[in-house]
């Protein structure tokens, strides 16, 4: 069985009998109680109410979130000529195409984002064992899959996070850490909600957002009223 720490514990006790808090009060508790002595990242897991094992309702996305996200995001491109000098402009960390390939092939991932030009991901795409796994491929959908790859270097570098549906019906989604101001932190979770509410597939009826619960990294999770944005 697990064992918490005593900043956790202590937590856990400030929380007894609390059911629910509006999204700025579990913020500003968390704020307030930090389960970790580094700048942790908050998160907010939502349960969703499709079907997770139906392809129709899957759900994926991606989105800038107003503040940032507080890291370095670290991306890679791939790419050559015009395209491969446009990411570099941007601020890549790295860029390349065959070489940038074998290296990744040989297991390094070091990086947050990949980036790929169309013509590119010919080749990209082999990486699927390597990428895929880590939820590294570069994908259309998600905006990463680009021959405008200034733009896109940009979008990742300035908070742009991207967020999918696990196989338990769960999407969670970081938006900042616990050194924001309360009201950053908010307009970054409220805008996550809006871009998942944006997500929602076709096929899904009834209750989309089923609830959402927030928590530092190291922390326990808080039940949060989302209602508000989530009619």
């Amino acid at each position: 069985m697990a064992r918490h720490g005593k900043k956790y514990r202590k937590i856990i006790e400030a929380l007894d009998g609390v059911q629910e808090m509006s999204l700025e009060e579990g913020i500003g508790f968390i704020k307030e109680h930090p389960a970790a002595n580094f700048d942790e990242t908050l998160e907010i897991a939502f349960r969703m109410g499709v079907d997770p094992a139906r392809s129709d309702q899957a759900i994926r996305g991606a989105m800038t979130l107003p503040h940032g996200t507080g890291k370095d995001v670290r991306v890679v491109v791939f790419a050559t000529g015009d395209a491969a000098k446009a990411a570099e402009d941007a601020g890549a960390d790295e860029v390349g195409f065959e070489e940038l390939i074998a290296k990744v092939k040989d297991g390094w991932v070091d990086f947050d984002v990949a980036v790929a030009t169309p013509e590119a991901m010919k080749e990209v795409r082999k990486l699927g064992r390597v990428l895929g796994p880590r939820s590294l491929m570069p994908n259309p959908k998600t905006g990463t899959v680009s021959d405008d790859t200034g733009a896109a270097v940009k979008q990742c570098k300035a908070g742009r996070i991207e967020f999918r549906m696990d196989r338990n019906g769960n999407v969670i989604v970081p938006f900042g850490c616990r050194s924001f101001e309360v009201v950053a932190l908010k307009e970054n979770c409220v805008a996550a909600i809006e871009a998942l509410k944006a997500a929602r597939p076709a096929a899904a009826k009834g209750i989309y957002i089923r609830r959402g619960t927030i928590s530092s990294v190291m922390g326990p999770g808080i039940k949060v009223n989302i209602n508000q944005w989530t009619m």
